[in-house]
């Protein structure tokens, strides 16, 4: 199985680059390749609903992604061990009649030693935004840009 650099155990600069790579990867909103990050039989849990294995991440991302538009996230390292990272993270992104959420949450995340992740467990809130309200603007579907504000620079 192909190896998912950086590998565990973890520090603090390699546990940092893991979740920036995580948060570049769902900013493509591409299911395909965002799924290449979790084990085959990766287990999830988004919200309420429980998911297992590649395909059906693939089919969550897909649909979640259909009715998420233009969305954009910041993941911020929470804390870490060996093979365990949290996050929190912002995204925001609007619905087909034009309202902006921005969405708040955790996750945690397990690894196996290639660097998959076996588990991601979110908790996540919406709350309904202006578009004036909005805080996360960069290019559509392209990774945050160095210079943008970190969550905590941000204050949220």
């Amino acid at each position: 199985m192909p190896q998912r650099p950086p590998l565990p155990p973890f520090t603090h600069e390699t546990a940092t680059q893991k979740v920036r790579a995580a948060e570049d990867a769902w900013n493509t909103r591409d299911p395909q390749r965002v799924s290449l990050a979790y084990s085959p039989e990766s287990a999830w849990r988004n919200r309420d609903i429980f998911l297992k294995g590649r395909d059906a991440i693939v089919a969550f991302l897909t649909d979640k992604w259909s009715k998420e538009h233009d969305y954009r996230l910041i993941k911020e390292l929470w804390a870490f061990n060996e093979e365990r990272i949290a996050v929190r993270f912002a995204y925001e992104w609007r619905d087909t009649a034009g309202q902006w959420f921005r969405a708040y949450g955790n996750e945690n995340w397990a690894f196996d030693a290639d660097g998959l992740m076996t588990h991601r467990h979110a908790s996540i809130n919406d709350l309904a935004i202006r578009e004036t309200d909005r805080l996360f603007h960069w290019d559509r579907a392209a990774p945050r840009p160095i210079d943008h504000p970190s969550l905590s620079a941000l204050g949220l």
